[in-house]
């Protein structure tokens, strides 16, 4: 099911359609620079905040539900998918090349914004120099709901394994530190936080994890890890790639869990994995995927999380206490500044993506400078 967009077309603009009852559903835009353009390796954060202020124009009562409503968020956002290729430290649009650019809805509030915002879409992504043209729109995650979820068969697979890929570098919080591997638990517990948010059939967190825990075995794994920035601050260690889960033959004499196991692996699509998925990272899909061929953005990424990670390092050298915590905090805000900064951003910009002034921005750029000299 398609919406292309005419660029002179008076009939009334048609909006996908999908069931009243809808609770999840994940569309793919399809979109085109006329002229190409340049992006910073950040430049989710843009989309994020352009996905934010379409929501903010239509209901602003939404746009601060998205924002601090729920401590788990109803929608994720991709980057770019589409041949995207390097110039110095930025990466290049081509001219009318296709892109693809990924959301989705995760409860029924979001659900129903996205169609009315559907009827009344902009002609464009603003992408601050790189405005993307919407030429179409379509549904890449069928639109369900949970319990729709926790019935479905995985077709003949069922009863085998569960295969997940990992398109983006994914990676969960543990201890404060980052753990850059799907170990069950921690993946199931991503996708189980989302289900008992939203989907009004929540399950006993602690009872399913002991069972994951038990139950459920890695029957082959093909990962990669990575280091790239994550939002608008500090640095993720993740992992791309494919898994396959398996269970014990003893996990099928509680049938309730192995349900949920099966329905969890379904929701990864639409909810993501891990954190940071509003920012990109943690795109999911069911089966196993072929390896793609090295990422441009991923590689970009890299070297800017690579001087990040340097001059934080740098800074906290030159303070003379340590600090802790706090301190950790403010030398990987002014790293982050800094080295976006080399990397061709404007201050302007940086300011507007971490929420500081720009004088606050201006001075933390100089302090830094001078001390990683």
């Amino acid at each position: 099911m398609t919406i292309s967009l005419p660029a002179r077309n008076p009939e009334p603009f048609d909006p996908l359609a999908w069931p009243a009852d809808t609770e999840l559903v994940g569309l793919v835009f399809e979109v085109q620079s006329a002229r190409g353009g340049y992006l910073y390796p950040q430049y989710p954060i843009a989309l994020h905040a352009w996905f934010l202020d379409q929501a903010r124009s239509y209901d602003p009562k939404l746009s601060a539900y998205l924002h601090d409503g729920e401590s788990e968020k109803p929608f994720t956002i991709s980057g770019l998918e589409g041949q995207l290729a390097t110039s110095g430290k930025q990466l290049r649009l081509l001219p009318r090349e296709t892109y693809y650019w990924y959301v989705t809805a995760l409860s029924p509030k979001v659900v129903q914004w996205m169609q009315d915002w559907l009827r009344d879409l902009p002609e464009a992504i603003a992408l601050r120099q790189a405005p993307l043209e919407i030429l179409s729109v379509r549904i890449v995650h069928p639109a369900t709901t949970y319990a729709q979820l926790l019935d479905a068969q995985l077709n003949g697979d069922r009863r085998k394994s569960l295969p997940l890929s990992f398109l983006t570098p994914t990676s969960f919080r543990r201890k404060g530190h980052h753990l850059p591997l799907p170990w069950p638990t921690n993946v199931f517990h991503s996708y189980l936080r989302r289900w008992n948010n939203f989907s009004n059939l929540p399950a006993s967190q602690d009872e399913f994890l002991q069972w994951v825990d038990d139950s459920v075995l890695i029957a082959r794994h093909k990962l990669e890890s990575v280091k790239v920035p994550a939002g608008k601050k500090g640095l993720v260690t993740g992992f791309t790639g494919s898994i396959e889960f398996s269970l014990t033959r003893e996990a099928r004499q509680q049938m309730q869990f192995e349900k949920l196991f099966y329905a969890l692996g379904q929701l990864a699509p639409y909810c993501g994995t891990g954190h940071k998925t509003t920012f990109g990272l943690g795109q999911t899909r069911l089966g196993w995927l072929s390896k793609p061929e090295s990422s441009p953005t991923i590689s970009v990424e890299n070297q800017l999380a690579d001087r990040i990670e340097e001059l934080t390092e740098m800074l906290m050298a030159d303070r003379k206490r340590p600090g802790g915590d706090r301190a950790l905090q403010v030398a990987e805000t002014r790293a982050t500044i800094l080295a976006r900064r080399e990397f061709g951003e404007s201050l302007q910009d940086i300011a507007a993506d971490l929420d500081l002034p720009y004088e606050t921005v201006k001075t933390y750029a100089k302090l830094a400078r001078k001390a990683a000299k």
